[in-house]
C-alpha cells in the first residue's frame, strides 16, 4: 500500500528532481531505501551509499528495474577516507551533487542508565549519529556551493526534540544535528544552499521493527498511540525528504519537521509499572 500511494503521489505532482543528482546515505535499506526510490521516481539520478554492500545493489537494482537511475556505492560513512572516495565517487560520475540526505543512524544498544555507560560507547553513539553528519556534508557542500544551489536534508530523531531518558548521549547528539541543520542553513543560505531535518518517530525502520516488536494487543492499539491512527512507514519519511530536497520548499531552510505522525504534539515518554525488563515506554501498552 505504501509503494502504491507514493507512485499516486507522484503521478499527480509531476517529477520534482527531473535529473537532478541526489546522494542518500544508508540508502539502501529502510528509510533510505524508500528515498532512494521516491527520489527515482521524481527523475534524479540517485546515488545509493550503504555499508551493506546486498542491500545498496539490491536497492539499486529495483530503481533500474522500474527505468530510473541509480548507482550503488559501499561505503562506511564513519569512515573519513571513505567518505572522501563517495564524494570523489559522485562527483566523477556526474560532475556535481543536487541533494545529499544524511539518513546514517543507530541508537546501538539500550545502554542502561548513564551512570553505567562508558566513554566508548559515547564514541561509537557520535560517530554513527553525528559525525558522519559533518564529514559527508564537509564533503559535498563545496560542489554545492560552487555551483550555488543545493539541498541538504538531515535525518535526525524525535528524540532529539523531546527528552529521551532511555539513552540521554544518543538524544544529544540527535539534538546536535538539529542544531548544526539550523546553523549550517543561515551560515549558507545566500549562496544557494538550503539544510533542513526531519525528526521521525514510530516508523518502521531496520533497527525499529514495530511489526516484529509489538504484540498483536499492542498493534490493535496505534489508534490511541498516535494520533494520525497507525504506524508510521518508511515512505512517510521520504516523502517529507522529498518535498525538502525539492524546489517546493524553495523557501524553507534551518528547519525539522516532526515526521512523528502526531506524537510530538501527543506527548512521549512515561514510565511504565507493568514492563520488568524497561522502565520507560512509548509503546501502546498500560503504564
Amino acid at each position: 500500500m505504501p509503494e502504491d500511494v507514493g507512485m499516486e503521489q507522484s503521478t499527480q505532482i509531476g517529477r520534482l528532481l527531473t535529473d537532478r543528482i541526489a546522494v542518500v546515505t544508508g540508502g539502501g535499506g529502510g528509510i533510505g531505501a524508500a528515498t532512494s526510490k521516491l527520489f527515482a521516481q521524481h527523475g534524479a539520478h540517485v546515488i545509493v551509499a550503504d555499508i551493506d554492500r546486498e542491500l545498496a545493489h539490491r536497492t539499486a537494482d529495483q530503481i533500474t528495474a522500474a527505468g530510473g537511475s541509480a548507482l550503488p556505492v559501499i561505503v562506511d560513512v564513519r569512515e573519513p577516507d571513505q567518505v572522501t572516495d563517495l564524494a570523489e565517487a559522485a562527483l566523477d560520475r556526474f560532475g556535481r551533487v543536487d541533494v545529499l540526505v544524511n539518513n546514517v543512524g543507530h541508537w546501538l544498544r539500550h545502554p542502561g542508565n548513564f551512570v553505567d555507560t562508558d566513554p566508548q560507547l559515547w564514541d561509537d553513539l557520535y560517530r554513527i549519529n553525528l559525525h558522519h553528519v559533518f564529514a559527508v556534508t564537509h564533503a559535498f557542500l563545496p560542489a554545492m556551493l560552487d555551483q550555488r544551489r543545493g539541498a541538504i536534508v538531515n535525518v535526525s530523531s524525535v528524540e532529539g526534540l523531546r527528552g529521551y531518558p532511555e539513552d540521554p548521549v544518543y538524544a544529544a547528539f540527535k539534538a546536535a544535528v538539529i542544531h548544526f541543520t539550523r546553523s549550517l542553513a543561515v551560515q549558507v543560505g545566500r549562496d544557494g544552499v538550503r539544510v533542513n531535518a526531519i525528526g521521525p518517530d514510530v516508523t518502521e525502520s531496520l533497527q525499529v521493527p514495530y511489526s516484529q516488536w509489538l504484540s498483536a494487543d499492542e498493534q490493535s492499539q496505534w489508534p490511541q498511540w498516535v494520533p494520525v491512527g497507525r504506524m508510521g512507514v518508511p515512505e512517510d519519511q521520504a516523502s517529507v525528504a522529498l518535498f525538502l530536497a525539492s524546489d517546493l520548499s524553495a523557501f524553507v531552510t534551518g528547519h525539522t519537521i516532526p515526521t512523528d505522525g502526531g506524537t510530538g504534539a501527543a506527548g512521549g515518554w512515561f514510565r511504565s509499572s507493568r514492563r520488568a525488563d524497561r522502565e520507560w515506554t512509548n509503546r501502546p501498552i498500560a503504564p
